[in-house]
């Protein structure tokens, strides 16, 4: 009987003890996540991952199947991680310039927090070959849509009508989450500066060429650089 007693009460130590799949699976993205982000794709290994994780190496692989596959799961969460902050940051109901000054606050908000993550998204996965840059090219194209919007929804709102052109409203949709993420890199690496000092940068760079626009104030290039720039006539 005692014997018996002691068996039972192993087997519920063992019990109580195991993870649900779900919690030990997060642990293992950590871990992942936060070596990929440290180390690079090619330098980390599964052997450090799953030492990280806590658990041993054939279970990584029995959740995760392989190395390339643990990759792109840290990709995808990273991801739905990011653009979830920036559209879930912007306050509906503000101004123009609001609304982009709280996304852009969310987006280096993020970022900041989570730097190994960006490491992944904007440095690794990008690096490593053609299907892990297709899974960033996704959220970065998810990202520049909503910024589209946004800067759509902003020039109806100051011109009624018409609108920007569509080609012009994606192009400065590209141009504004192309200098985020070269600045979210740039803050990230330099000592002391917040995520709302880069996010002043950015709006202190961007908006007064967007506040021109919705004021119906575009630059247009003078027309004597523009006649500098024409080739000269070779003579005959």
């Amino acid at each position: 009987m005692g014997v018996g007693a002691g068996v039972g009460a192993g087997a519920g130590v063992g019990r109580a003890k195991r993870m649900p799949r779900a919690v030990r699976e997060r642990q293992m993205l950590d871990a992942a996540v936060r070596t990929f982000g440290r180390r690079g794709y090619r330098a980390a290994s599964m052997d450090e991952i799953a030492e990280l994780a806590g658990v041993s190496k054939p279970l990584v692989y029995l959740y995760l199947n392989s190395k390339e596959d643990l990759f792109t799961a840290c990709i995808r969460r990273e991801a739905r991680a990011l653009t979830a902050a920036v559209r879930a940051g912007v306050r509906s109901g503000l101004p123009a310039d609001g609304q982009l000054w709280s996304g852009l606050r969310a987006f280096f908000e993020h970022t900041a927090r989570h730097p190994d993550g960006w490491a992944v998204l904007h440095l690794q996965a990008r690096t490593h070959g053609a299907p892990f840059a297709a899974e960033v090219a996704a959220m970065r194209e998810e990202i520049v849509a909503f910024v589209t919007e946004l800067i759509a929804a902003a020039a109806r709102e100051a011109h009624r009508d018409p609108d920007l052109p569509g080609h012009e409203v994606a192009g400065l949709a590209e141009a504004l989450v192309g200098a985020a993420e070269s600045l979210a890199d740039w803050a990230n690496a330099t000592e002391g500066v917040t995520a709302k000092q880069a996010a002043a940068t950015l709006m202190n760079f961007a908006w007064a060429g967007l506040g021109n626009l919705m004021a119906d104030r575009p630059w247009t290039a003078p027309e004597d650089l523009d006649e500098e720039r024409r080739p000269v006539a070779q003579a005959g």
